[in-house]
């Protein structure tokens, strides 16, 4: 009976802790203080530590990047009925938080030289509806969208711009961190992220009274009172201190982290770039990229989904590039204003493996199987 060695799983983006293990020094001490419910040391340094690191006033650790948009936009005062822009190539969590305040999402389409919000569709969006209360802005894939234009339009317009940096810290637009542009920004650090804490997100502000009053709302919106009281509506939003002590181990090694994404690459690009069809994100002057996930469009026989099949065949993850918000089912009735260059992004993107535990060798094999497909 034969027996079929499975090759090494080469994954997508997943966790990577230091080898220093910074993250279990913190973890070991919120258990030595006990300290391992929500709220502790760790929290409060998180807070201060991450907002140092991106240059904003305030931030405040939460349970996700989705808790983060959710409360940044009841700080921007989205409610029932309010219209809210957001980009329609986002994963899901951009969007749902427009619902979870009862709020109208409007989709707004990309463009090619960013990938991200048109700014083109974001003033045509303006004019048919000049009442919009906020604007979400993705950094797609670690790359900037192209913030000058974006943010001219919307102080033109008088809106709250909420910056969704989930997938770019790190990545720096003109020498400034994304994610500190707009009134609000928000990070994730998912299992998957640059950096991660298992599960969490932060939200970041110039406005400290606003963040203060997310940590607020976060904490169930229990007042100041002996007794359990509440006048307001709560939420079980915060991060633990557990948590938190990851995230602190993590920031010490985000600049090693983005530095072996941006090799992963200019590897990709330097071996598969000349290949027929195949077109990597783009790069512009401005933009400092964190490579979040390497990705690339095919234009020409080899699909998108011959590559993935071929990888997935390997043991390797790979994935495509993110399906349009209004084309989703469950956002597919409401308005979308832009031509058709996100759905031609989704049709021919895909997202290579960008995990920065990759060696040379799990990128030369990653590299050689695609390269075998244009030469059948």
């Amino acid at each position: 009976m034969s027996s079929t060695k499975v090759k090494e799983r080469i994954f997508l983006s997943s966790p990577h802790m230091s080898d220093e293990s910074y993250e279990m020094q913190f973890v070991k001490e919120a258990f030595d203080t006990n300290w391992i419910a929500p709220l502790g040391e760790n929290v409060n340094r998180f807070e201060v530590e991450l907002a140092e690191k991106v240059g904003s006033k305030a931030a405040a650790a939460l349970s996700s990047g989705t808790a983060a948009i959710h409360l940044a936009l009841k700080a921007a005062g989205v409610g029932e009925g309010d219209i809210v822009f957001c980009p329609t190539l986002t994963f899901s969590a951009t969007a749902n938080p427009i619902i979870y305040q009862n709020a109208i999402p409007v989709f707004i389409d990309s463009d090619y030289e960013t990938w991200n919000m048109s700014p083109k569709a974001l003033e045509e969006a303006f004019e048919k509806y000049p009442e919009v209360k906020a604007v979400i802005v993705v950094h797609l894939y670690g790359l900037s969208a192209d913030m000058d234009k974006i943010m001219e339009i919307c102080k033109k317009h008088g809106v709250v711009v909420i910056e969704d940096a989930a997938e770019s810290l790190g990545t720096y637009y003109k020498g400034k961190h994304t994610g500190t542009f707009g009134d609000y920004g928000i990070f994730s650090f998912n299992g998957n992220k640059i950096i991660t804490t298992s599960g969490g997100g932060m939200l970041v502000s110039d406005n400290v009274e606003r963040v203060a009053k997310a940590r607020f709302w976060a904490t169930q919106s229990r007042d100041q009172a002996r007794h359990y009281q509440h006048s307001e509506l709560g939420f079980n939003y915060r991060m633990s201190n557990v948590v938190a002590g990851i995230g602190r181990g993590q920031l010490k090694v985000l600049d090693q982290r983005v530095e072996k994404k941006r090799y992963i690459f200019e590897y990709y690009k330097c071996e598969l770039g000349e290949l027929d069809g195949v077109q990597f994100t783009p790069g512009n002057d401005w933009d400092a990229p964190n490579y979040w996930l390497s990705s690339m469009t095919l234009s020409g026989k080899i699909r998108p989904i011959d590559v993935m099949d071929a990888l997935d065949k390997e043991n390797i993850e790979s994935r495509p590039v993110w399906k349009p918000m209004h084309m989703q089912p469950f956002f597919e009735m409401y308005d979308f204003v832009g031509s058709d260059v996100a759905e031609k992004l989704f049709k021919n993107g895909i997202c290579l493996p960008s995990d920065t535990k990759m060696t040379d060798e799990d990128l030369k094999r990653v590299c050689s199987i695609i390269k075998g497909l244009f030469v059948k």
